[in-house]
């Protein structure tokens, strides 16, 4: 097929002495404006229990409402305390393993307590709840008090029972997770300390197959009166050791261990959990070791979390300059939650121990590549190595990059989870790549971003990329392929496209920095391939109604005739569409969303929407008719996408109609899943005012939401500045009148990484009308086109 080049603008360094400006103190604790609440309603699903950055260990209540991340506040009854959880996943809840749950039984008597989830479900005093970095505590409408504080690998609980209750107090532990889906498990209680101790096998919340945990609960502060198992709502002293399958058809056994003590000082029990894929010995040795001294370490070990979160917030400070509590704390709220997930999981990993910090509970690199990990490499350069090497290190025993690795260590071979579009961790090695991350192997990662590109697996479902004959053959994923090299959800056949095009031209970069100029002809061509499902004839009707614009993508056959999917079909205006329910040609999302994913050849999209002025309009009509779901991370970029038509002034506008109305301190304040804080990192981005654009070194600048922005680059050392004239809080001034970089005029609507890797100073002048700024063609981002004749 002939093709003819449209446009290509390189990005530019910039080669100016920058100009240093003093850095900006904060004369407050950020901590304060962290909280872990925000997304705790309505869908975010976050963690808002206590962890360090990235720690195994992330105790907090589990209710039985709005469970995905353990805990809610949607007025459901407490479950039970676990200590490790996911954050922001959607789906089924994540995790929650080995929950303990306090009482007091009436009369005294074991078998009067309640021991199954659905009879020992207690509310919560609302106002109760306190959730702060490293802390959780909730009061019981039974009286009973929980608080919580963590290390890396264990969690401590304080336990306060109602003060002179002349009773026996009683935890019990119940060998289940947060959705039931524990195939078998073994418990041991010592009749003489009360030491909990034992395994379960569980399923991934994405995905198939299983994965180990073992548990280790010791318990200080009182005299243990007597201990025993459960099984159903019964308890005894004897067995001490249990073993429990899955149960019977769908009848679920509900089994576990229980002890009780007296002599209680202050009527108060500790508790300390250690968790390890690898072994209860292991579990019990690292509670031991981060927590040595539990009646005496909580504290400790609350402050030295707070100061690691202190740390890691550090290299960013801000002038709010007016700005609300509200956005100031939506903002390093933000910053804490993509901190939270992928999480350390090194030495913890059953399967191989390369030496190579292994990470996992990536939910999933489809959400977290666009804005968490880009915002990673910025604040915390040192961990993103880390994932990078670690995603490396899973290819090399593996045999593929990992997508969606979650709660299942080593899913490639024991727990598959689902491919949601590319293979979208080839984006991240090539991000990390362009914005020059140190300490990476990068041979290796174009060898394993090939591998993706030309190999297909046996069961592409869960890694790597299907189709890829007819990806080779036609240019083009057909919609209901034949693809009898390899087997998955036959579906998603424009998403794919999209996403396998943008794949490849990231792979292109990559070849092309390391020399690859071959390797670099044949990928970039093929980054051209989404061009074949564009359909310029067809139109879109809502409600009967035309909306005239012509040309969207469409499925199309192996023999090269069109398919049909509704243009909206997978939207909120329509129905929406699930990889596992009623899977569509595009993934949750419809053609209209997907229409605006091209970030490699924006300009020839352009083009072929007719004009610059019917590109706008269709973006317009996009954020305002109902189609567009901002809690669906592939929007995020079609916020900012007037700038690669001449008028980055109405992204900032398009953006203050999500910041704060979708975004906020409230615990609805997130409009849907966090996705491992990508959610946040959004927020972080539109108020720093530098959007990135993932895979490329650009950032697209947009009017802060601060008067100043300082970030210090922690490899570097190199604090790159984002100053304001003529800022207001009242956010008239949102529009870009004139940049200056290091003192010099930036007429480009975007920069490079180099702004803070090597510490520049950018100063922004603000009006209230839109301006001529980074509206001519040579300012425009960059943008890769070849269009086919």
């Amino acid at each position: 097929m002939a093709r003819r080049q449209f446009l290509w603008r390189a990005p530019q360094r910039l080669l100016l002495a920058p100009l240093i400006f003093p850095i900006l103190a904060l004369s407050v604790d950020v901590l304060q404006f962290v909280d872990p609440l925000i997304g705790s309603t309505s869908g975010g699903n976050v963690f808002a229990g206590a962890t360090k950055p990235y720690a195994l260990a992330k105790p907090v209540a589990d209710v039985n409402g709005q469970n995905t991340g353990g805990f809610a506040t949607d007025g459901s009854s407490i479950t039970g305390f676990s200590a490790v959880h996911d954050s922001g996943t959607g789906g089924n809840p994540s995790m929650g393993n080995f929950p303990l749950f306090p009482q007091l039984c009436p009369g005294d008597e074991v078998n009067n307590c309640n021991l199954l989830i659905g009879e020992r479900a207690t509310h919560y005093v609302d106002d109760s709840v306190v959730a702060r970095p490293g802390y959780f505590e909730v009061d019981l409408v039974s009286g009973v008090k929980a608080t919580m504080t963590s290390s890396e690998h264990a969690a401590l609980y304080r336990f306060s029972f109602p003060v002179g209750n002349g009773q026996h107090p009683l935890v019990m532990l119940d060998l289940t997770d947060l959705w039931q889906s524990r195939q078998n498990a073994t418990i041991s209680v010592n009749p003489d300390s009360g030491r909990l101790t034992g395994n379960g096998t569980f399923l991934p919340s994405f995905g198939a197959g299983s994965y180990v945990m073992h548990f280790c609960v010791d318990f200080f502060g009182g005299e243990v009166f007597d201990d025993g198992v459960w099984v159903n709502n019964r308890g005894g002293t004897e067995p001490k050791d249990l073993f429990v399958t899955r149960g019977f058809n769908l009848f679920f056994l509900e089994a576990g261990g229980w002890v009780r003590f007296s002599n209680l000082a202050n009527d108060t029990l500790t508790a300390r959990t250690g968790i390890s894929f690898i072994s209860v010995d292991q579990a019990c040795q690292r509670a031991e070791d981060e927590i040595p001294e539990p009646l005496d370490d909580f504290d400790k070990l609350v402050a030295s979390t707070e100061d690691a979160w202190r740390e890691k917030l550090s290299p960013i400070s801000v002038d709010a300059g007016g700005a609300s509590e509200d956005l100031q704390t939506s903002f390093w709220s933000g910053i804490y939650r993509a901190m939270i997930s992928p999480q350390n999981y090194t030495d913890e990993n059953p399967y191989w121990n390369s030496g190579v910090p292994y990470f996992d509970s990536y939910y999933c690199i489809w959400d977290s590549f666009r804005v968490q990990h880009p915002l990673l490499t910025i604040i915390d350069p040192s961990a993103q190595v880390q994932m990078v090497n670690s995603l490396l290190d899973t290819y090399e025993h593996e045999g593929w990059l990992p997508d969606c690795h979650i709660d299942c260590l080593a899913c490639g071979i024991l727990a598959d989870t689902l491919m949601q579009g590319g293979s979208n961790a080839d984006v991240v090695l090539v991000d990390a790549f362009v914005k020059n991350l140190t300490g990476i192997d990068w041979q290796l990662a174009l060898k394993a971003i090939i591998q993706d590109a030309e190999v297909e697996p046996l069961e592409w479902a869960y890694h790597g990329r299907g189709g890829l004959q007819s990806w080779k053959d036609l240019l083009y994923i057909p919609y209901l392929d034949f693809d009898p090299a390899g087997f998955g959800t036959n579906s998603r056949s424009i998403s794919r496209t999209l996403e396998y095009a943008y794949d490849d031209y990231c792979l292109a970069t990559l070849a092309q920095g390391l020399g690859r100029d071959d390797l670099y002809a044949k990928y970039v061509s093929r980054s051209a391939n989404w061009q074949n499902l564009w359909k310029p004839e067809q139109n879109s009707i809502i409600n009967g109604n035309d909306t005239g614009f012509v040309g969207f993508f469409q499925p199309k056959y192996q023999n090269g005739t069109w398919g049909y999917q509704d243009p909206i079909a997978c939207s909120a205006l329509a129905s929406f569409c699930s990889l596992t329910t009623n899977p569509s040609e595009t993934f949750e999302a419809s053609v209209w969303q997907y229409q605006f994913l091209v970030p490699q050849s924006m300009s020839t999209l352009i083009a072929l929407m007719g004009s610059e002025e019917s590109f706008i309009q269709r973006l317009d009509f996009f954020h305002t008719s109902g189609l567009a779901d901002i809690s669906n991370e592939p929007v995020f970029s079609t916020v900012y996408l007037y700038h690669y038509a001449g008028r980055p002034g109405l992204s900032t506008k398009r953006l203050h109609t999500y910041i704060p109305a979708s975004f906020n301190s409230s615990p609805g304040g997130l409009p849907g899943n966090d996705d491992s804080g990508s959610m946040g990192a959004f927020v972080v981005f539109g108020m720093m005012g530098l959007f990135p654009i993932a895979g490329q070194d650009v950032y697209l600048i947009s009017a802060p939401f601060f008067q100043a922005v300082n970030i210090t680059n922690p490899m570097t050392g190199n604090t790159a500045q984002i100053k304001t004239i003529g800022f207001d809080s009242s956010y008239e001034n949102i529009y870009v009148q004139s940049v200056k970089v290091n003192g010099q005029p930036w007429t480009k609507s975007w920069i490079g990484h180099a702004f803070f890797r090597e510490g520049w100073t950018m100063e922004l002048v603000l009006g209230n009308q839109e301006s001529e700024w980074g509206s001519q063609l040579e300012d425009r981002p960059p943008s890769w086109g070849e269009a086919m004749a």
